[in-house]
């Protein structure tokens, strides 16, 4: 099931009845990577809200847009935590545009998660030198989840995104593990973490066995140079806590910059990626059987526009073979 061309025919009320019985009745809380896209505009979002003197206020948009999109969605991956710390007020101003039940799940900082800045502009004179804070739990704390404690129920999961180590990081994963696990150990009890790993090497028994221990999820993400998420979920091993979490991203094989420039602006699927569409549709099956033993468990699944050109697009076949998965 894809969108149509014409706004008219976008099954908004529809997919937010789906999408928030999902989350209410199986804590499956579906949604997007980020959500500020004008692609989306005449689709999700209705165009004449943000319109000054008859044109696109793009401020006015970036700014209030999230109301909308929670009218829809229960939930939403914030990647602007990945640059830089959240300010207390940053978090306070997203809260108050969504209601009660929706959650945030947010990218951590990569001052925490980088063992080496890449070589961008960003970095400044940091580009290319070793992170001295990497998986510093103290500066995680103090710097980043201070400003999340006092909306911890609207919170999601945390996730500690790993970009793909070289060998002038680890020799060894297992070198990486070893540092890992004193970080693990020292987070605070009471938040949902997940890992997300970039080497597909990683994927094995000691490092699913460390994640079990403190119950942190793997995140299943569909990634240049991961398996597909059906291969990793099917990883012995790989359910190492009673939440999970999935984003899917981009195709493996595919660089990030080749589907920003394919895929802007998002506005409509460029590539169908039925793989991606079954495996995330299998997860929400497996999940919802889950429910009805557990209601306490929950899961979070995550569509890019990267993955297909249209992360709403996406959504909608993920729901439609889900409920064939169901029948």
């Amino acid at each position: 099931m894809d969108l149509l061309s014409a706004a008219s025919d976008f099954p908004r009320s529809a997919l937010a009845e789906a999408t928030k019985a999902l989350a209410l009745d199986h804590g499956i809380y579906l949604g997007t990577s980020s959500w500020k896209y004008p692609g989306w505009l005449g689709t999700l979002y209705d165009e004449q809200r943000y319109l000054y003197r008859g044109k696109l206020a793009e401020s006015r948009f970036e700014r209030e847009c999230l109301s909308e999109y929670a009218e829809v969605f229960p939930s939403v991956c914030v990647d602007a935590g990945y640059y830089k710390f959240p300010s207390p007020q940053y978090i306070d101003g997203l809260v108050r545009q969504v209601p009660g039940h929706f959650r945030f799940s947010f990218k951590v900082t990569d001052d925490i998660t980088a063992r080496t800045f890449p070589n961008l502009p960003r970095h400044g004179a940091k580009a290319g030198q070793r992170n001295e804070h990497f998986l510093d739990a103290d500066l995680f704390k103090a710097a980043f989840l201070s400003s999340l404690r006092p909306h911890q129920a609207n919170i999601g999961v945390i996730i500690f995104e790993f970009s793909h180590f070289h060998p002038r990081d680890f020799e060894r994963g297992r070198d990486f593990l070893e540092l890992l696990e004193p970080f693990l150990a020292a987070l605070p009890t009471g938040w949902q973490y997940a890992i997300e790993v970039r080497n597909k090497t990683l994927l094995c028994q000691p490092y699913f066995d460390l994640l079990g221990r403190y119950e942190v999820a793997h995140l299943f993400n569909h990634w240049d140079r991961m398996p597909p998420i059906g291969e990793q979920a099917a990883l012995p091993g790989a359910q190492t806590t009673d939440f999970s979490a999935a984003r899917l991203l981009l195709k493996p094989g595919r660089k990030y910059e080749e589907a920003v420039k394919n895929f802007s602006p998002y506005n409509a699927t460029k590539e169908l990626n039925e793989p991606a569409r079954s495996a995330a549709a299998q997860l929400i099956h497996y999940r919802q059987q889950d429910a009805k033993t557990s209601t306490q468990r929950r899961s979070y699944l995550y569509v890019n526009n990267r993955l297909e050109g249209n992360a709403l697009n996406t959504i909608l076949g993920i729901l439609a073979l889900a409920a064939k998965e169901a029948a």
